[in-house]
């Protein structure tokens, strides 16, 4: 590492310390040019994902958006903000996992859905109701059958 006062190019680490809950590495640094210290941080250099929209348009993932979507679902519902939170770090979990840096919103869309059915009904419908935009009570009444089909 350079040192950033005389730009002398070998400087010697004298103390290395996780922080940010391991995810960041914390180094002081000496320089035996200049006798000065400094500090650096080391991280993993993250990918953004991005989402592929119906239209074929790309964003980038936002995981407020997406809870935003499930609390707006579970509005007067009994989930727990807690259970919503879980939703979206499973979704997350899964998309890591995957280990792709592209994934098309269906399959947020579709996950969600199936752990919202899971939880609630009325959430599920709700949610599947924007998502899938019905347009008039036909389709609503169709995704409602599908949901009476699934029950034991």
């Amino acid at each position: 590492m350079k040192c950033p006062f005389c730009k002398f190019e070998d400087t010697k680490v004298i103390d290395s310390r996780a922080s940010n809950e391991g995810s960041v590495i914390r180094r002081r640094r000496h320089c035996d040019s200049c006798g000065r210290r400094f500090t650096t941080y080391e991280k993993v250099e993250e990918i953004p994902l991005l989402v592929m929209k119906k239209d074929q348009r790309r964003e980038p993932y936002e995981r407020a958006k997406v809870l935003q979507g499930i609390m707006r679902a579970c509005e007067k519902r009994p989930v727990s903000g807690d259970q919503q939170r879980t939703i979206v770090e499973e979704l997350e979990k899964m998309l890591d996992e995957k280990e792709q840096r592209e994934v098309r919103s269906s399959e947020i869309g579709e996950f969600v859905m199936e752990k919202l059915s899971q939880l609630d009904q009325v959430a599920y419908v709700r949610f599947a109701s924007v998502y899938r935009e019905f347009n008039d009570l036909n389709h609503f009444m169709k995704e409602v059958k599908v949901l009476l089909g699934k029950k034991p």
